[in-house]
């Protein structure tokens, strides 16, 4: 006896949105079509556009056939880190036979006049998932009510595979972070056992500042770190010599991103700290043989560093998301340092009419936090602290309430430290001198306990150092002879800091052009 096929193998093949919107009135489906062409048009004419969406879309949040075809050929570029633009598209389309199915080569050369601005493509790709989601749960729905209508369907199968396609929409458009525990447990003993092996256990990345690591165990992954002091105590310093260290001494790949100071005022204070000439005689160019020397023989190591530098003024936190995920990807860069919160935008026109500046602030501080987690990468990011602290009496020392413009700064940081000089404010203290001293105040560590650390600040070469001063390695082999004696091999034979660098500028020698300074 020939048996009756089951409903679900005979409605086995899914129904077409065409199949759903013709049984349902015939109502055009969710669509924006303009909005597709867009998007499609920022992504081959703006490489911070193709970083900031590439990874929110997916093809079928396109409801033309041919738009999906091309946005295909434009993610198969970028998985294989090449360059996106029109040209590399057609080629692309034209290789894999296409060309015609996307709509031909003057086609997809129209799409990029539908562009206006890059800047809200985060926003269009938003638009484009929701309109996705609801033509897929009008079709599963259409589905779903002319199976229940059949007699022969088996509902509670029906409802188990409707709440399948239901959750399978969910997964894919919003991202879950459910980890069972056994995997986490096994990952953080991972990490435990990592820590162990490392010198001082520092698991994170290290600072260069000894006592600062021994606190904070080094910056770790997906960890905002808020580094806040008044003006003129050395934030730009303090950061700059942390990011100098990280690339420098423990090869390790950083970002700066500086929107108050150049990018060549962020080398010459660099190259000051490295060479120790102090840098208004670097603008003079007024140097001496023997610092062109000291200039040409320290500096090398900053010019094998890693360290990136971007100094693009106004920067948006989209902006500077793309950024850092294309620097990622090409770089595996392990940190970002941000100089300074204040000095960013959210990039919204709306939050810049409706909202206030307290508002943006928290906006960029989730995202900041949100963009640590995602390259699980640590974020430093400098801020202003109100001037309740110069009208404190007492040691006049920060707190976490001087936080400026927004307490979300406080809540989303996971590290925040203050620098204060007793020093600027003329203060004298008990626990020691404070002339060419900075205290580093850890004022609140998620993970760890809070302190202070004392570090020299040296202002002339815009730089700090660990209150002890050890020479770096690089130090050590340098080839200036002040350290060296030249009859053992070259080896050091007494750790001092260079003559150069206790001679006053008065009292230098005058020297013939071709004559070093005897030592």
């Amino acid at each position: 006896m020939e048996t009756m096929p089951k409903n679900s193998v005979r409605r086995k093949e899914r129904m077409s949105y065409d199949q759903a919107f013709t049984i349902n009135g015939g109502n055009k489906p969710p669509q924006a079509v303009d909005l597709e062409e867009a998007v499609l048009g920022a992504l081959m004419l703006d490489a911070n556009a193709l970083n900031t969406a590439i990874e929110l879309l997916h093809e079928e949040y396109f409801y033309k056939p041919e738009h999906q075809v091309i946005f295909r050929a434009i993610h198969k570029l970028f998985e294989q880190n090449q360059p996106v633009d029109m040209r590399t598209v057609t080629t692309q389309l034209r290789k894999t036979g296409e060309l015609e199915a996307a709509g031909g080569a003057y086609y997809i050369t129209e799409l990029t006049s539908h562009v206006v601005s890059a800047a809200h493509i985060e926003y269009y790709s938003r638009v484009l998932s929701e309109k996705y989601i609801g033509r897929e749960l009008i079709r599963i729905s259409t589905e779903t009510i002319t199976n229940a209508y059949d007699e022969t369907t088996d509902v509670v199968d029906l409802l188990d595979k409707t709440e399948g396609r239901l959750m399978d929409i969910n997964d894919k458009n919003f991202k879950t972070d459910f980890h069972p525990i056994g995997d986490l447990v096994f990952a953080a003993t991972e990490q435990i056992n990592e820590a162990s092996q490392q010198p001082d256990g520092l698991a994170g990345i290290p600072s260069g500042f000894q006592e600062l690591d021994r606190i904070t165990a080094g910056f770790h992954p997906g960890t905002l770190i808020i580094l806040a002091a008044r003006p003129a105590m050395g934030k730009t310093a303090f950061a700059l010599t942390m990011a100098r260290n990280m690339a420098v001494q423990f090869k390790k790949p950083v970002a700066f991103f500086s929107l108050e100071m150049t990018g060549v005022e962020l080398a010459m204070r660099l190259i000051s700290g490295e060479a120790q000439i102090p840098g208004d005689k670097l603008k003079k160019g007024e140097l001496l043989p023997y610092e062109r020397v000291q200039l040409e023989q320290r500096t090398q190591a900053l010019n094998d560093a890693k360290l990136f530098i971007d100094d693009t003024p106004q920067l948006t936190i989209y902006e500077l998301r793309a950024k850092c995920r294309r620097l990622k990807q090409h770089h595996d860069i392990q940190m970002v340092f941000i100089d300074y919160l204040q000095l960013m935008s959210a990039g919204s026109d709306a939050m810049s009419r409706n909202g206030n500046r307290e508002q943006e602030i928290s906006t960029i501080s989730r995202q900041l936090k949100a963009l640590s987690k995602e390259l699980g990468i640590p974020v430093l990011a400098m801020s202003q602290l109100s001037r309740a602290v110069e009208t404190r009496g007492g040691t006049r020392k920060p707190m976490l309430s001087d936080l400026r413009e927004s307490g979300a700064i406080e809540q989303d940081a996971d590290l925040v430290m203050f620098i204060y000089r007793p020093e600027y404010y003329g203060i004298e203290e008990d626990n020691g001198p404070t002339a060419g001293m900075a205290d580093i105040i850890v004022a609140k560590h998620r993970s760890g306990g809070v302190g202070e650390v004392r570090l020299r600040f040296v202002g002339k070469y815009a730089r700090f150092e660990n209150k002890e001063f050890v020479p770096t390695d690089q130090m050590l082999n340098s080839t200036m002879p002040q350290n060296v004696a030249f009859d053992q091999g070259g080896k050091p034979t007494l750790l001092v800091d260079s003559k150069i660098n206790r001679l006053d500028d008065n009292n230098l020698p005058d020297l013939p052009p071709d004559q070093d300074v005897p030592y």
